[in-house]
């Protein structure tokens, strides 16, 4: 298709050229051309874009092409990611203080300490009145703790002193106290008999006979009374009593193992107390370099800084293991199949590059949230070796190879285009272009392996959608099927 010649008749005047007639001022003769020349000039942009598309269309498919010659060579196929080096083997330095504490200073990152240096300190005032409440609390425990055991010892001894002193004395009273009553009666008994011998004779009278007689009966009462006081402290005051204190004997004992209990937590808290008060200042136990533990991924400053507010067992500091370095990448959840353990990778530093092995795949993602992108990756590490100079933090690009084909041919990426009909590039011929369908096999992203279809020797044009209308309308029906689907509604047809 050629481009028609263009007229040499001259342009026509533009409006803007003639003179304005009437009375019009000079400010109104300048907006009147500024007028007519953008209208003009919108004209020319118009002409140019609905003629330009059909004359480059025409240079496009009838001029010459880029093209690339079909050939045979090694295809490495790579996934490259970033990532940060980090020791594979970290000292950490924790927080050993219940609760949360207030960082009052913490040493800058990336100091060489020695051991026994100072590293962290962490306020100390709610501490110092826990140690002294602990402290007064022990000593009161200590003070109840002997109380109880004189009440132990008192409830012994008085087991004894009962049996083999208070109810001995006890009983020895009431039998004298018997034999007196016994006495008396007796004596009651000899009057009564006396009285009525005389009463016989004359001599006294019958009141008194029967004084006599009451006085028997009532010395015979207290003497059953006696009896029965003696057999009941024998029978029941003598148990009841020996319960009672064996009971208080028991009770003072339980007494006393919840005291020596109460005792021992109070110690262990004023021990406890004690510790946490010395591990407030946080001292390095090997020396050794300093780097602050990695920030979560939501945020732009490190946890740990003066005035941080820190909980127990939260990481401070790491001491990392300079000799065992590594990279943390992300990889992709569309390849991440195809990354396994053992693979090699190229590992790019800013002063060097080295040869490392993949070491480790995450089997589970971490949630994806607006701090990535929304992009699902998984950990791999890749282990690095022993290399002098290597610190933690410093900025790795890494090249992880997954595979590598050699002698095969291959096809640029620029020359494919993918269609639902399969796979199609356009070759060139002394008779024009000719499309062929290929079958590709891995790829990188400059080139496909061909497994079929190409042949050595063979030259594809490279952006064929670009240059060639059959590829374009190939492409085009691609993307209005794919659209079709995702919107499962009927589009008009293209022209």
């Amino acid at each position: 298709m050629t481009t028609e010649p263009q007229s040499d008749s001259p342009p026509p005047t533009s409006p803007a050229s003639e003179p304005v007639r009437g009375g019009s001022s000079a400010p109104a003769r300048k907006s009147y051309t500024r007028l007519f020349l953008t209208l003009g000039v919108l004209a020319v942009l118009i002409s140019a874009a609905v003629l330009l598309p059909n004359a480059l269309s025409s240079q496009e498919d009838s001029g010459p092409k880029l093209t690339h010659t079909i050939g045979r060579a090694d295809l490495k196929v790579t996934v490259t990611e970033q990532g940060t080096l980090e020791s594979a083997n970290n000292t950490e330095v924790k927080c050993e203080i219940r609760g949360f504490s207030t960082v009052t200073w913490v040493i800058p990152a990336g100091s060489v300490v020695q051991p026994g240096d100072e590293l962290v300190r962490l306020d100390t005032k709610v501490l110092e009145e826990q140690h002294s409440l602990t402290k007064t609390n022990t000593f009161i425990a200590q003070a109840t703790l002997e109380q109880t055991k004189a009440n132990v010892a008192s409830a012994e001894i008085s087991i004894d002193a009962y049996k083999e002193g208070i109810y001995l004395t006890e009983l020895q009273r009431m039998q004298g106290e018997l034999e007196g009553l016994k006495r008396d009666l007796r004596t009651a008994r000899k009057m009564h008999a006396r009285s009525e011998s005389l009463f016989r004779q004359g001599y006294v009278t019958e009141l008194e006979v029967d004084g006599n007689a009451f006085a028997v009966k009532q010395a015979e009462l207290e003497v059953k009374v006696q009896e029965t006081e003696i057999k009941v402290l024998k029978d029941y005051t003598r148990a009841k009593e020996l319960e009672t204190r064996e009971g208080n004997l028991t009770a003072s004992r339980s007494k006393l193992a919840a005291d020596e209990a109460g005792l021992a937590m109070e110690i262990k808290r004023r021990d406890r107390a004690a510790q946490e008060l010395q591990s407030c200042v946080i001292k390095a136990k090997t020396g050794g370099l300093v780097i602050y533990p990695s920030a979560a991924a939501w945020k732009r400053t490190p946890d740990i800084t003066e005035g941080a507010t820190v909980r127990k067992d939260q990481v401070l500091l790491l001491m990392p293991d300079l000799e065992t370095m590594q990279v943390k990448v992300g990889i992709h959840e569309s390849i991440v199949d195809r990354v396994q353990p053992g693979q090699k990778a190229i590992v790019t530093l800013p002063d060097r590059t080295l040869e490392a092995e993949v070491t480790k795949v995450a089997t589970v993602t971490k949630p994806a949230g607006w701090w990535t992108g929304n992009v699902v990756k998984y950990d791999t590490i890749i282990a690095l070796p022993a290399d002098a100079g290597l610190k933690p933090g410093m900025s790795a690009e890494v090249e992880v190879i997954l595979a590598v084909h050699e002698n095969v041919l291959t096809v640029p990426v620029a020359a494919v285009v993918e269609t639902e009909k399969g796979s199609f590039c356009w070759v060139k011929t002394p008779q024009g272009t000719s499309r062929r369908l290929l079958k590709l096999g891995d790829s990188n992203d400059v080139f496909i392996v061909v497994e079929a279809g190409l042949a050595e020797g063979d030259e594809v044009v490279l952006n064929p959608t670009a240059l060639i209308e059959e590829a374009r309308r190939d492409a085009k029906s691609t993307l209005e099927e794919t659209v079709i689907e995702a919107d499962d509604q009927p589009t008009p047809e293209s022209n």
